[in-house]
């Protein structure tokens, strides 16, 4: 094939090409939302004041190296907030005060969300065996903890 040709018809494929409609989102047949399933790694425990997280035995070797750490990321189930009512609202008054502005749980820390999970960060004070103990958190005692990064 010439240059001549070979422009011509690299420029014809490039109009066709360009041209071809794109699918539209909407036309695209909806498909089942995955459904992926979660177990907790531990618990919080609280009791005469103190604060720690009881690691699940089998988890333990994966607490290597948090004894070095500060701080930690503790993502956990709001298990006492769980229900289809409590899984739809999705604006709030942060807060629970009506005098706050209606946003959407998204923008806010509200334990009502589509997905029960929540994220706090919390300091260390000392880890043994297959407890970390912490300075507090913002969950419920024997609340179930989904994992655990650092910070």
């Amino acid at each position: 094939m010439n240059t001549s040709l070979r422009r011509h018809f690299m420029r014809l494929l490039a109009v066709l090409v360009l041209a071809s409609p794109l699918p539209a989102f909407a036309d695209v047949a909806p498909q089942a939302a995955p459904v992926y399933s979660v177990s907790p790694i531990g618990w919080v425990r609280k009791s005469e004041g103190r604060t720690w997280i009881e690691i699940e035995p089998k988890y333990q070797p994966a607490l290597l190296g948090v004894d070095q750490l500060q701080s930690l990321w503790v993502l956990y189930w709001f298990d006492r907030n769980d229900s289809p009512e409590k899984r739809a609202v999705l604006q709030v008054h942060p807060r629970g005060n009506p005098d706050n502005p209606l946003r959407g749980v998204f923008a806010t820390r509200s334990p009502f969300r589509p997905n029960l999970i929540a994220l706090t960060q919390v300091k260390l004070v000392a880890v043994r065996g297959n407890l970390i103990e912490i300075e507090a958190i913002d969950a419920w005692a024997d609340t179930p903890v989904l994992d655990l990064k650092p910070y």
